[in-house]
Order: C-alpha cells, then sequence, then structure tokens
C-alpha cells in the first residue's frame, strides 16, 4: 500500500513517524509525499496544546470524503481520546498510541479487513517496553544527525501537561541497546546524534541499569565516529552537578542545554507543580555558565497561567533579560482536559495571554538578534545537514551552540564538518562563508 504520514507535534513524534515509515517499508509498503496519492494516511498527533488539536480536527474534517482510503490515527491524541475519536469521526479504521508503533504492521493490516476501528492504546511499562531501534532510512541516503530514542514517559506530573496520560510514565531504555544503536548509526555515516526522551536527566533512576545520565552520555562521546552528541529535553529539578560536570568534560557534548523554565515566578511555578524555585534555576543556569562559558540555553515559557498577576510576569520577563535565552518557545496556556491545571481559578482572558506573549516574544527576538550579532566575525565549526530553507540554493548547518548557518555551497558538503567565518546574523540564523573543511 502507498502510504502518507502527517506529523504534529515535538521532535518524538517526527522520530515515530519515521520508525513507522521504516517499519512499513520493511514489510513492503511504500511513503508517498501527497495524500493524493496514498492508500493509507496516518496522522501522527500532539495534544500537548489545543491548537494542535484543534489542527488534527481539520485535518480529518477534509478527509471524511475519503471513503476509498484507510485513515489511521497515531500518537498522543489518539492515546488520549480513544474510541470517542472513532465516534467523533466514524470513518477512522485504526486509532493508535505511540506504544503500538512496533505493531503497525500487523495493525495496519488487521483495520484492512476489521469491520470496525481497531484501537490499540495500552501502554507497555517496565523493562518489557518495545522501543523501536533506528532502521535504515527509505532510500539509503547518508545523514549525518540522527535521533536516538534513551527514554519515554515523565513522572513529574507537572499541573498543566498531559505528557504522563499520553506517553506513561517514565521508562528507560537498556544502555546496550542505545550503544549498539548510536554505533550503528556512527557506521553509515552519522557524525551526531541527539538523546531524546520526555525527560532525559531522568534516564536511569528506576531502571535499575546502575548507568546515570552523566554516564549514558560518556559512553555514547566514546564511539568511534560519533563527534558530536545533544540531547532533550531537560528538567530543571533533575539537572544534576554530575551532568553540568558532563559538559565541562566531554568534547563532542555540544555546549547547548533546552532547559524549560515555563515562568519566572516562584508563586506561578508551584502552582504549576515544577518542583524549583526561580531562584534555583538561576542557579543551575550560572552553574552552566561556569562550567561552559558561552553555553547556549533555549528554554519553554508558559504565560496566562491560571492566577498569573502582572507581578508574576514582570518576573518572567526579568528572567528572560537576566539569562538572555538564545531562543525560546513560548505558548499561553492551553487548558488540557484531564489535568490540574484545567480546574484551577482565575483564568486569565485570552486577551491580556495574547498581551503577554506578544511582549515577551518581541523582548525574545530582540536578545536572539543581539545574541547571534555578537557572533559577526568570529570563527566556527558548522556540521552541514542540509540544503537552506531560504530556497537559495545554499546549504545550512549548526555549530555546537546548535545555531543555524546558512552559507554557499553544493551538496557535496552534506555531512562535512567545515570551518566557517561568521558574516552577517538575524534572529534565528547567521550567514557565513567556509573557510576550510
Amino acid at each position: 500500500m502507498q502510504v502518507y504520514i502527517h506529523t504534529f507535534g515535538c521532535q518524538m513524534n517526527m522520530l515515530d513517524s519515521d520508525k513507522m515509515v521504516a517499519l512499513l517499508s520493511r514489510a513492503g509498503h511504500v511513503r508517498v509525499d501527497a495524500p493524493e496519492e496514498a492508500d493509507v494516511i496516518l496522522v501522527n498527533t500532539c495534544s500537548v496544546r489545543a491548537k494542535a488539536v484543534q489542527k488534527l480536527y481539520s485535518l480529518l474534517g477534509r478527509l471524511k470524503d475519503r471513503r476509498d482510503i484507510i485513515v489511521g490515527v497515531t500518537g498522543c491524541v489518539a492515546q488520549h481520546e480513544r474510541e470517542a475519536l472513532a465516534t467523533r469521526f466514524p470513518f477512522i479504521k485504526l486509532v493508535m498510541g505511540p506504544d503500538a508503533i512496533p505493531r503497525i504492521v500487523t495493525l495496519l493490516e488487521e483495520a484492512r479487513h476489521a469491520p470496525s476501528v481497531v484501537v490499540d492504546v495500552d501502554f507497555q511499562e517496565g523493562l518489557e517496553y518495545p522501543f523501536v531501534a533506528a532502521l535504515p532510512p527509505e532510500s539509503g541516503t547518508p545523514v549525518p544527525t540522527a535521533f536516538v530514542t534513551i527514554q519515554k514517559g515523565c513522572d513529574n506530573h507537572c499541573a498543566y501537561c498531559i505528557v504522563p496520560t499520553t506517553r506513561g510514565a517514565e521508562v528507560s531504555r537498556r544502555p546496550e541497546e542505545i550503544l549498539a544503536e548510536v554505533a550503528e548509526l556512527a557506521s553509515r555515516g552519522v557524525r551526531e546524534v541527539t538523546l531524546l526522551g520526555q525527560n532525559v536527566n531522568a534516564y536511569g533512576k528506576k531502571a535499575g541499569f546502575g548507568t546515570t545520565f552523566p554516564e549514558l552520555l560518556r559512553q555514547v562521546c566514546a564511539i568511534e565516529g560519533i563527534r558530536r552528541v545533544r540531547f532533550t529535553t531537560s528538567h530543571p529539578r533533575d539537572l544534576s552537578p554530575e551532568l553540568i560536570a558532563a559538559h565541562a568534560e566531554l568534547p563532542e557534548l555540544c555546549p547547548h542545554i533546552h532547559l524549560p523554565v515555563q515562568s519566572g515566578s516562584t508563586r506561578i511555578l508551584r502552582r504549576m507543580g515544577r518542583g524549583y524555585s526561580r531562584e534555583a534555576y538561576l542557579d543551575k543556569v550560572a552553574a552552566l555558565r561556569d562550567a561552559v562559558p558561552g553555553m547556549a540555553i533555549t528554554t519553554d515559557f508558559i504565560v496566562g497561567y491560571p492566577g498569573e498577576t502582572e507581578r508574576d510576569f514582570e518576573e518572567t520577563i526579568d528572567l528572560l533579560e537576566q539569562v538572555r535565552f538564545d531562543a525560546s518557545f513560548s505558548f499561553i496556556f492551553s487548558p488540557r482536559p484531564g489535568t490540574p491545571a484545567a480546574r484551577l481559578p482565575d483564568p486569565i482572558p485570552r486577551a491580556e495571554g495574547t498581551r503577554r506573549l506578544i511582549h515577551l516574544q518581541a523582548i525574545q527576538r530582540t536578545i536572539s538578534t543581539e545574541n547571534n550579532q555578537q557572533q559577526v566575525g568570529t570563527e566556527t565549526t558548522v556540521l552541514v545537514d542540509g540544503t537552506s530553507r531560504q530556497g537559495t540554493g545554499d546549504v545550512t548547518g549548526r555549530t555546537p551552540e546548535n545555531r543555524t548557518v546558512n552559507l554557499a555551497g553544493s551538496r557535496e558538503l552534506i555531512g562535512r564538518f567545515i570551518r566557517v567565518r561568521v558574516t552577517g546574523a538575524s534572529v534565528n540564523s547567521l550567514r557565513g562563508e567556509q573557510i576550510s573543511s
């Protein structure tokens, strides 16, 4: 069958889609780039914010007359809404949670012949959870970067977050499996790996492996051929002194961390159930930058959280200006069904939430631009990983700090580390020229 996959959401979802494509390809199915060409349309969903769910409903509404195809919904919305999703959209043939990915081939075959919707939303907990190893790309084209899942789920239960409901409890992958996958990727020409999990800092804490996250990083960094290692996402509460020390000691570990703060107000952090204060977060940022001068830090913000006063918001702005994040992802609070925050009193009017978001994003754009302008005239090493999205015929790559650099060059540069002099800067990227390879 010809399969089209549409993905909403985070890097974990994108990797999940790649895994489904690889498993389906092994079974003889073919991925297509247009839904009009498909026998099967799979929508891999995100439920972290209401907007992503609304986009799903809009897409499904456009598919309701495609009676000649199999429509399946996978991912977090499928996990959360289950049979109700098929009740609302009765043409759906498959509803499948994230833990069912290893069974995608048999589930799709079942959906082809079943008289009603096929639903698989069972969680696989503990050490029996079947992590799907990375599979060779369909085309066999070498790629210089890759994602590797090391952990799934989260035990933090922040008041606003639906992830524990849709992804389940924390489960860590066996270290020997991770190392074998990274070694295999390195043998295929991958030079940079990003270790993925809902809370990578908690890796191994309850698994009994005897391997902590910093220890895993040391082992991954030691694999021949791997020159850069990244990870996401980190919870500030679990950012340990050992992990900070690893950043200082491991040259392969990139000097960048995504460390979601969500709010600069200790009062709001407490209402969110984040488990740290404003001061504790700032102390960890200081420790990171003491260990690695020039450490790039990115973050997430939620504005308009129930009960957030103007003073609380001003504290968030103050923290943003103190830390001077290289970039941030910021959103208006979106109540998710079944979370404690959805029941909190004192909701912030939408118009006020929008005002606060616009104000925060404007300050972040100024800081990001200034941070990037400070790079002009410096030299850095870029791993070229693709062609530029700007449509100029250029190539693009990333610095160790995860800054995007666009420069003149041909596709033959993809996969190579090159020395670059930074010649220009904008809010989201740098412009450079090659010095040497």
